[in-house]
Formats: C-alpha cells, sequence, structure tokens
C-alpha cells in the first residue's frame, strides 16, 4: 500500500490518463483481480465499495430502486439475524412501502426451514441472508435457501463478510444456485479497514448509492480509494493460500476455549450450530457482559460484548432475541474472536484470567446484594 500513499509516481487519480493515474488504475484492476479470484468470481463483477456495510446497502437500496412495482406488493425478505446494514436498510425500505418479512431462527440461530417456505410463498422480490453471523458465527446453508428461491426469480444476496479467510467461497457456484450478490471487506481478513466490494451477477441492472462520475462500472462514483484497494487485494492474495491448515487449527483452540468455557459455567450460544471456527459467543449468568469486557481489557484481552459495529446500543443484542435468549442472559454476552497467531498457551492464560476475573465480580455482586 505505501507507493499508493506516499509516493508521487503511485499517488495519481485513476481516472486520470496521463502516468500516474494509469500507474493508480493498474493497481486497481489487479487489485480487483485477485479479488475476484479469491472468492470464485470473475473481475468484472467486483465492484468497491467502503466496506461491507456499503456493499448490503448498495444493493437493498439499489435493488430496491431498480425494479418496477406490479400489481401486487413488492415483498422484501431478510432473516431476523442479519447485520444492522442490511436490516436498518430493509426497515427503510418497509417504511417505503415495501412489505418486510423477517424470518426467524431456532435457538441455535438457524433459518427456521418452516418460516422460510412460508416466506416464499408471498414471492418476495429481494432476500437477504447472511452466509455467517457476525456475532454467532452460526452459517446458515445459502446454496439450499437459494435453490429454494430461484424458481420466484428473485434477487437473493449474502452478507458473506465473516467468512472469507475462515471457509473457501466460490460466488460461481453460489450464483449457480441462485445467489445474485455478495457483500465482503478487507478487515476482516487483515486487510485495511474502509475497503470492501459487492461482488454481483452482471445481469443484474442496479442503482447507484452514490452517482457523479460513473466509476465502477457506474455503480460507484468518487475518486478511488486506491491505498485501500490495493491492501484488500493482497489480503486476498494471501487467504486462501493456507485456509486448511488455519482453519483446522482455529478449529482446535475454540474446542479448547469452549470446553474452558463450559467449566467455568459459561453459555455457550448456538454450540451445536455449524459456525465459523473462530468465532465463540458465550455469557457468564449473572455477569454483565460490558462490565467484564472492560476487565478483559484491562488484563490485555480484546474481546467485544456483540457485534462491533452495534456495540454503542446498550439493549441486548437483537441476535440473541432472534434465538429467544431471555434479555438478562444476552446482556452478558461476550464475543471471542480467534486468530491464526493466537496460541493454545493464550487460550489457557485467558481462560485462567476469566476465571479470576468472574471470581472477583460475583463477589462484589453478593457484598453489594
Amino acid at each position: 500500500m505505501l507507493p499508493y500513499l506516499d509516493d508521487q509516481a503511485g499517488y495519481g487519480n485513476a481516472s486520470s490518463r496521463h502516468e500516474y493515474g494509469r500507474k493508480a488504475r493498474q493497481a486497481i484492476d489487479e487489485a480487483r483481480q485477485q479479488v475476484a479470484a479469491a472468492v470464485g468470481a470473475a473481475a468484472s463483477e467486483v465492484v468497491f465499495t467502503s466496506g461491507g456495510s456499503e456493499a448490503n446497502n448498495l444493493f437493498l437500496k439499489g435493488a430496491a430502486a431498480a425494479i418496477k412495482p406490479g400489481p401486487t406488493p413488492l415483498h422484501l425478505a431478510i432473516s431476523a439475524v442479519e447485520h444492522p446494514s442490511v436490516r436498518e436498510p430493509a426497515r427503510e425500505l418497509a417504511r417505503q412501502g415495501w412489505h418486510l418479512h423477517e424470518v426467524p431462527v431456532d435457538q441455535d440461530g438457524r433459518l427456521s426451514k418452516d418460516e422460510f417456505a412460508q416466506t416464499l410463498a408471498c414471492r418476495p422480490r429481494l432476500l437477504s441472508v447472511m452466509l455467517a453471523n457476525n456475532e454467532t458465527g452460526v452459517l446458515q446453508d445459502v446454496v439450499s435457501l437459494a435453490q429454494q428461491a430461484q424458481p420466484l426469480g428473485c434477487w437473493f444476496h449474502t452478507d458473506a463478510v465473516q467468512a472469507p479467510g475462515k471457509l473457501l467461497l466460490n460466488f460461481r457456484e453460489l450464483n449457480t444456485a441462485g445467489v445474485h450478490a455478495m457483500s465482503i471487506a478487507a478487515h476482516k481478513i487483515r486487510g485495511p479497514k474502509g475497503a470492501g466490494a459487492l461482488v454481483l451477477d452482471k445481469r443484474l441492472d442496479l442503482r447507484p448509492l452514490i452517482a457523479g462520475g460513473g466509476h465502477e462500472h457506474g455503480l460507484r462514483s468518487g475518486t478511488e480509494n486506491v491505498a485501500a484497494i490495493v491492501g484488500f487485494g493482497r489480503a486476498c492474495e494471501l487467504i486462501n493460500a493456507n485456509l486448511v491448515q488455519d482453519s483446522a487449527a482455529l478449529l482446535a483452540l475454540r474446542k479448547q476455549l469452549e470446553q474452558g468455557l463450559v467449566a467455568l459455567g459459561a453459555i455457550i450460544f448456538a454450540q451445536t450450530a455449524e459456525r465459523l471456527p473462530n468465532t465463540v459467543y458465550f455469557a457468564l449468568p449473572g455477569i454483565d457482559g460490558e462490565t467484564l469486557v472492560g476487565k478483559l481489557d484491562r488484563a490485555g484481552y480484546a474481546v467485544a460484548s456483540g457485534s462491533a459495529c452495534s456495540s454503542a446500543q446498550p439493549e441486548a443484542s437483537h441476535v440473541l432475541r432472534a434465538m429467544s435468549v431471555a434479555d438478562e442472559l444476552a446482556r452478558g454476552a461476550v464475543r471471542i474472536s480467534l486468530g491464526r497467531e493466537n496460541t493454545a498457551a493464550q487460550v489457557a492464560d485467558f481462560l485462567l484470567v476469566l476465571g479470576d476475573t468472574a471470581f472477583k465480580l460475583r463477589r462484589l455482586t453478593a457484598l453489594a446484594g
């Protein structure tokens, strides 16, 4: 990324025709190829955005604007556990007249098959179901869901931001099954924050969120963030090199962590569902999640209470509520994300610190009572 940040020769505007601009354009074209190769897509299907949230908004709002209303009401369906960047624009469309269906999930966060079938009976024009949940890590069977929806001719989108680097993604296979668009983001694969992409079936005619100079196939006008896009491309080039080994190592660490958490009396959410290998979402009954996160932070452990994108909201996670988790327990939720540099020794140390911290918090609660 550095030459495109501080080197005059690499700092050109990619839309300019001079040498510096051509160099920047070449870098973006190369990054587009790298992103496409990493997720099994064609370079022409990659639309760069500022991240997963913009990609999600671009699909939902862009598709809704492109779909012509007919004699029957327009229906839109999402799962009840979507990221806020899907949930909120969907609700905004509902305020504009779309009929919104939020398909329920079971206690393990998996989409209800019966409810999904009932939703399809309403013939939705737009569907969005995330591939991997950003809080629980639960995987949805997007291929099967898309295949069920395909005969209806609806546009199907999946938020796949959490999946790259942990699962092998192939947009061509998803597209064949009926998935028309997929959102991804650089910072989830060790790339720079502020870069992402909507991988889009070229047969869909979306309306842009940002109009102007016609950048990104006319879907995202504005001078490109060349350095971030270059970093995104390089991260994509690296993610699949050791995917199988990294996933196996992460899964082993996750099992060690979960065994220790259960021994401490923790409730692990979606424990029996198929999940990402690096994600654990748990609560210690009677202990507030925000308080625990603060204590662990001071002890040197960076964990989160729920989604980082909604951490400013004090109420219980909407994902856990959709899974029928009681608010009191949901407010104790803490999410741990493991990375490729983490070790079994670090997990063991974390469990010791967590046990000691939980003991002290419970003792303080007992004294206060």
